[in-house]
């Protein structure tokens, strides 16, 4: 019997919204929905963060309308709860013990999750070692810094989504994001596709697969296990 699939999922230690006062930190549905895609179909799955521990959670996304049937599975689930309140810190992750890594958004990865050196190692270590490397929403922006082998931008020519413009102007917060991931994917050379606003779209270009918005959580994490065979 072939071994379980080893997914590493990292989260962002970020809970300042800029300088708006407010906090922010990852998106529960972007982490709850992929996390037990994976589950479900028997993967092993690892939290890290920058910082280890809990990582927080964006008030926003606990709100009643944006609970979804995973939101409320993990609401009630204590296993999960404890692996999430436990995350190992991203300096302790070797990227060869795992066959794929995935970045839940939310706003915070834009302030902690750019520029990140392990993280950066990370993603380029995994693409190095053939292993797919997924983002929702905005934890595309994970991605900007990262290189190819050649020292290309990861995402120049690739297919690329995350977070619209439209729709951080929807939310009312392109203001007060330190800049908008379309127009910093397109800057660096990606092919970034879009849907309409909210509507589920996710987008695999070899080993990249990422997602524009919330509702894509799924779809990207089920693009995942396909690549993963």
């Amino acid at each position: 019997m072939a071994a379980a699939k080893r997914i590493l999922m990292v989260l962002t230690s970020h809970a300042e919204l800029g300088n708006s006062g407010e906090k922010t930190g990852f998106w529960v549905e972007e982490f709850a929905a992929p996390y037990y895609v994976f589950k479900d179909a028997g993967a092993e799955v690892v939290l890290a963060s920058p910082l280890g521990g809990q990582p927080p959670v964006d008030p926003k996304s606990e709100l009643a309308d944006y609970q979804t049937e995973a939101t409320r599975r993990f609401d009630n689930d204590v296993d999960a709860k404890a692996s999430l309140a436990t995350t190992i810190t991203l300096a302790e992750v070797d990227s060869s013990n795992f066959d794929a890594v995935f970045f839940p958004g939310g706003h915070g990865p834009l302030w902690d999750l750019v520029d990140n050196p392990e993280s950066l190692a990370l993603i380029e270590q995994m693409i190095e070692g053939n292993k797919p490397v997924s983002a929702v929403c905005h934890a595309s922006a994970v991605l900007l810094q990262a290189q190819d082998c050649a020292g290309q931008p990861l995402v120049k020519g690739k297919a690329i989504t995350g977070f619209s413009n439209s729709e951080e102007d929807a939310v009312q917060l392109t203001g007060v994001v330190p800049f908008l991931l379309e127009d910093e994917l397109i800057a660096r050379g990606g092919d970034y596709q879009k849907v309409a606003d909210w509507h589920p779209f996710a987008v695999q270009d070899g080993l990249l697969i990422t997602g524009q918005n919330p509702a894509s959580s799924e779809l990207v994490a089920e693009k995942v296990l396909a690549q993963l065979g």
